[in-house]
């Protein structure tokens, strides 16, 4: 059962149809030197130099919202290690690297399912409902030597338009179902949050 708080960030499981994620991704620049820790599973966005840059807001509602750069989910990144010259695979972005190529692998599809745990108990009641992240996501909301997220859902759920994301489901499992002490969710980007199903621009 899901009796333990181990957050994870967001994990891609499936298509909102019940199509399987077949792990497609897109990659987006992320500049040289930028000065922080992004972790597998953490929320991105395009910012206006056209690069990839941690969401630092809840995604919930006025001052928390997400930006309008949303664009997916974080799963790793390549760069030249700027000590060795060799190309680099890493789980997540070590803060400060000096890399001018330096790419990140998104989940960019705002069709996906993703998997993410709560940080309290979600009722089936929650089905349909909203959520947010229970915390800004920052240089520290990761294990840099596993280089996962370790970000979770608020498990105090609205109807509020603004939060950034709908309970679709529940993980149905040995180790987890609903109503475990820290619920792990099936979630989504509502309607608007993703850049693009946002018609505002960046």
């Amino acid at each position: 059962m899901a009796t333990t708080a181990t957050p994870y960030g967001l994990k891609a499981v499936n298509h909102i149809g019940g199509t399987p994620y077949a792990g497609s991704t897109r990659l987006l620049p992320i500049a040289s030197g930028y000065a922080s820790n992004i972790y597998n599973g953490s929320i991105v966005s395009i910012v206006a130099a056209g690069t990839v840059e941690m969401v630092t807001t809840v995604g919930s509602s006025a001052g928390n919202v997400f930006p309008a750069g949303v664009i997916g989910v974080f799963v790793g990144c390549t760069y030249t290690d700027p000590n060795l010259g060799t190309i680099v695979f890493s789980q997540n972005w070590p803060t400060g690297t000096v890399a001018s190529d330096a790419q990140a692998y998104i989940v960019d599809d705002p069709d996906v399912v993703f998997m993410a745990q709560a940080d309290a108990t979600v009722a089936q009641t929650g089905l349909g409902r909203n959520t947010h992240l229970a915390a800004v996501q920052s240089t520290t909301t990761g294990d840099t030597t596993t280089g996962n997220s370790n970000s979770a859902i608020d498990a105090t759920t609205a109807v509020t338009a603004t939060f950034a994301f709908r309970i679709v489901d529940f993980v149905d499992s040995p180790t987890s179902t609903v109503g475990d002490a820290f619920t792990d969710c099936l979630i989504k980007f509502n309607a608007g949050i993703h850049s693009y199903d946002n018609s505002t621009g960046i």
